[in-house]
């Protein structure tokens, strides 16, 4: 009697789990690699051609101060994946393929994507990864279930080479933004009967953009493109229409593959029980303060200053808002109102909770996260959520740096500790171009100002645990 009053319960827990897992949205994760703020129409560009970014963002929540706390790709995705700075993980620059085999994710972090698996999800990544090449960093050790795409940053812009789990590494005909939408696809279709989770990792608009798809590129080809700054002294005004017509086409063909994707969603008959998320890893300037590329800048004047010790010819790191802001949007229809326009800070750390939340599952006790759920911000609740934002980015290829970064409705500081010289302050209230560094002004305003963001600097980097207070401390 008691056996088979323990398998009734034991049924009917399997039975709740069964439709509790049933009932959870599907989610789609959309992320492109080096997507400007500005490279979206609905942002305002002249140019920009994002029919279907644009109808996302606005049938849900756009996110306008999205922002990565590292504006470049490897630490940038190891902090969306582990809510975690790249200081705590040993990743703080873009791991260089050959040279840095030994980076990449521990496998014994938490992640967002192991937890989904865990409680039900059928998990996928389609497109880049980036965060180790060895085994022990391959994508299904972090929760994925599938992965087709590449281990490395970089691939060509057409006939890719790419792998498809538990096959070898080989080349795919076609546009390496066109071969990850047709898996995407056929996961979808595979695992339509939910609940799924696929993370859709496009490369584009990364450089280089060419060739592309007569389709891309025709509308830019005889573009004579607005520039951001025309009167940045000695700015190489040729060089920065040629790569925005570039550009502009990249993102029109990350746009299309979308546009594809959501179409499925709609054949399928699965809009309404999935939510999409869209965002990139970092950001991108375009001849924005005379660089262009992201927080690894380049400048793009036609005589770039003379080298520094830690700073090669032609290289300008930054932490400006055109690196580290992200066109970010989610739809999830009647969870998230159309329209929704989010005006507060929201960091890649916090995809780690709000995406579990999204999901009805909880973080572990115990877990250390760095982010928080901003999904009640989507949904128009008013919760206590800070104005503030910080970042951090040592270079260690092109240039040597130690930049952190504290943002705030007003004002931007960026330490150099590697290079005190290169610290900047802006005001952002009478200089949103982030084109006039104030720090050695003797106002007292500017003056509480970095004494304020100063101690909110040291503050995070000693709760981070940050290396480099070593070398802070012993320069005092």
């Amino acid at each position: 009697m008691r056996k088979m009053f323990l398998l009734a319960l034991f049924v009917i827990g399997l039975a709740g789990s069964i439709e509790g897992a049933k009932s959870r949205p599907n989610i789609l994760f959309v992320f492109t690699d080096d997507q400007a703020p500005w490279a979206l129409g609905l942002s305002g560009h002249p140019h920009a051609q994002t029919p279907n970014m644009d109808r996302l963002f606005k049938a849900g929540a756009w996110l306008k101060k999205a922002y990565t706390v590292t504006p470049v790709c490897s630490p940038s995705r190891a902090a969306l994946m582990t809510s975690r700075y790249g200081t705590e993980l040993g990743i703080t620059d873009w791991i260089r393929p050959g040279q840095e085999d030994y980076l990449g994710l521990d496998k014994s972090l938490p992640t967002w994507p192991k937890l989904l698996k865990e409680a039900g999800y059928k998990t996928g990544l389609v497109g880049k990864w980036h965060l180790g090449v060895l085994e022990k960093h391959y994508p299904t050790q972090f929760g994925f279930d599938y992965f087709m795409g590449f281990r490395t940053g970089g691939n060509r812009v057409t006939n890719p080479s790419l792998e498809e789990v538990g096959d070898e590494v080989k080349k795919y005909p076609g546009y390496t933004y066109d071969v990850p939408t047709e898996y995407a696809l056929k996961f979808i279709r595979k695992h339509q009967q939910g609940p799924f989770m696929l993370a859709l990792h496009y490369r584009a608009p990364h450089a280089a953009w060419m060739p592309q798809p007569e389709s891309d590129r025709r509308p830019f080809d005889k573009l004579d493109p607005t520039i951001p700054n025309p009167d940045y002294p000695d700015l190489n005004t040729a060089w920065v229409k040629r790569i925005t017509r570039e550009y502009l086409g990249s993102v029109k063909g990350v746009d299309r593959n979308l546009g594809q994707v959501l179409d499925l969603l709609d054949e399928l008959k699965l809009a309404d029980n999935t939510a999409v998320i869209f965002s990139s890893d970092h950001g991108y300037t375009m001849g924005h303060n005379g660089i262009w590329h992201k927080g690894n800048g380049h400048w793009i004047v036609n005589n770039p200053p003379p080298a520094t010790p830690n700073i090669p010819r032609g290289q300008r790191p930054n932490m400006y808002d055109n690196s580290i802001f992200v066109p970010t949007g989610v739809r999830w229809p009647g969870k998230i109102k159309p329209g929704t326009v989010v005006d507060k800070p929201f960091s890649n750390l916090d995809w780690f909770p709000t995406i579990l939340a999204m999901a009805g599952v909880e973080v572990p006790k115990g877990t250390l996260i760095r982010g928080r759920n901003a999904l009640p911000l989507m949904q128009g609740k008013k919760i206590k959520w800070s104005d503030d934002a910080y970042g951090e980015y040592s270079t260690h290829h092109q240039s040597v740096t130690h930049m952190r970064m504290w943002r705030t409705k007003r004002w931007k500081l960026v330490r150099d500790f590697m290079n005190p010289n290169r610290s900047e302050l802006f005001d952002l209230m009478k200089d949103p171009a982030e084109s006039k560094n104030v720090l050695n002004s003797k106002r007292p305003e500017v003056r509480k100002a970095v004494k304020d963001l100063d101690a909110k600097i040291l503050t995070r980097m000693k709760q981070i645990n940050d290396p480099v207070l070593k070398m802070v401390s012993k320069k005092k």
